[in-house]
């Protein structure tokens, strides 16, 4: 009886020539699991393709749900952005696919799992490790990252057996989506020189074709979890989608970002990213009124890790479980309102509020009702200046290697170029 190997399958070039290959190169019957993570795919569509093409079994189940309250969710209030611009969309799915996949072989009986992806990307990891840390003894088959075709010669192949693929070698483009953004590369997008083709964009318009008028949206927040939109309430599935399509008419949520690779190298992704791009805005925005300085300076730091250990695949690790016990406490209070301006390609905050504010109209004001004590900041400013003030005075005046005899000497040197310069 032959082996079972159960595939993450989405139907695109590389998962689509590995059912074939799989049977060829292993001799094992394949199951395929698409998981719907809002990818907006069709699901008969999919399971007739993967079924012709040779799989002896295919699944499809649909996650979005789990994905926005366990993932998406999760890495919103911890504000998780891998280097200032990326939002993790392809990077969060990756552990929750790898989770049913293991659950998957486990019912199916299959002794292997395996994945589409190439031996330079970071998906590889993310799904490896995350199998390894569920599932130890489970077998992991790389068919793209051992069958060494470029990108190319894989079309041929596909075009050679008759599978139907979503691409050609005149339009090569690597695509992954899902509620949270869109991910292109490959093709011209390889040469960082060369501006995104419009071609490549299919959930924002470029800025000519945005509407002229601006669009306000009315975001609710309670403990750091969007939970409704211009007043309605939502469930977090609806609520993304709506955003993206918004945010998306006037031309919000691009990104061009030259990216570190978990693997070591630089490599070009361009993103589209409507909803996380509005929401990660004006989730910020109400938690700097509603956290305290050292909160949101500390937070700043965690969030930088977080973001780090989400690209780098390591969900399932007890650092993410112990960054994520931080992340909740800090929500407690991030409750309230974010109004946002989409305008030709800007998110703008331009109102908050919060039962929960520290921000006080009393305390900040110029006019009447100023509550602030302005006679008791001579006695802060002197307090607050003291140990410079001492330090000044024991250890830096008339010492040639102070900075003010530093500033000094840099005043003479200008002083002699001007008379240089006279003469």
């Amino acid at each position: 009886m032959a082996r079972k190997v159960v595939l993450a399958y989405s139907g695109g070039l590389d998962t689509s020539v590995a059912i074939k290959w799989l049977g060829e190169k292993y001799d094992m019957e394949v199951v395929t699991l698409t998981i719907d993570v809002g990818n907006e795919a069709d699901s008969a569509s999919l399971r007739r393709k993967a079924l012709g093409t040779g799989a002896v079994k295919a699944l499809v189940e649909d996650a979005s749900e789990r994905f926005v309250s366990y993932f998406i969710f999760p890495a919103l209030q911890a504000d998780a952005v891998y280097e200032g611009q990326y939002p993790l969309a392809t990077a969060l799915s990756r552990p929750l696919i790898a989770k049913l996949l293991v659950d998957t072989a486990q019912a199916e009986g299959a002794s292997a799992v395996a994945h589409g992806c190439t031996g330079k990307g970071n998906d590889q990891v993310r799904f490896e490790v995350s199998i390894a840390a569920l599932s130890p003894g489970l077998e992991i088959i790389a068919p793209a990252r051992e069958w060494g075709m470029t990108r190319e010669q894989t079309i041929i192949y596909a075009h050679e057996h008759d599978i139907p693929v979503p691409i050609s070698v005149a339009s090569p483009y690597s695509i992954d989506q899902n509620l949270w953004g869109r991910s292109i590369e490959c093709g011209a997008l390889e040469d960082p020189w060369v501006e995104p083709p419009e071609e490549v964009f299919v959930w924002t318009r470029s800025i000519p074709d945005t509407p002229a008028e601006p669009c306000y949206v009315e975001i609710g927040f309670e403990q750091g979890l969007p939970i409704s939109l211009n007043g309605d309430e939502m469930d977090g599935v609806s609520l993304i989608g709506q955003l993206n399509r918004l945010a998306g008419e006037h031309g919000v949520g691009r990104v061009d970002h030259i990216e570190n690779r978990l693997v070591g190298i630089k490599s070009r992704e361009v993103y589209e990213a409507p909803a996380a791009t509005v929401l990660l805005r004006a989730h910020q925005a109400l938690e700097a009124m509603t956290l305290s300085k050292n909160q949101l300076r500390f937070k700043e730091k965690v969030a930088a890790e977080y973001a780090d250990l989400v690209y780098n695949g390591l969900w399932f690790s007890r650092f993410h479980q112990d960054l994520a016990c931080y992340v909740q406490s800090s929500q407690r209070h991030v409750t309230g309102t974010v109004r946002v301006k989409l305008n030709k390609g800007n998110c703008t905050v331009v109102g908050r509020k919060s039962t929960k504010s520290l921000y006080s109209f009393g305390l900040a004001t110029y006019d009447k009702g100023d509550l602030f004590d302005q006679s008791a900041s001579p006695g802060f400013i002197h307090i607050w200046g003291l140990p410079l003030k001492t330090q000044a005075q024991v250890q830096l005046l008339g010492q040639p290697e102070g900075p003010l005899s530093i500033l000094a000497l840099e005043g003479k040197g200008k002083a002699n170029k001007r008379r240089g310069k006279r003469k």
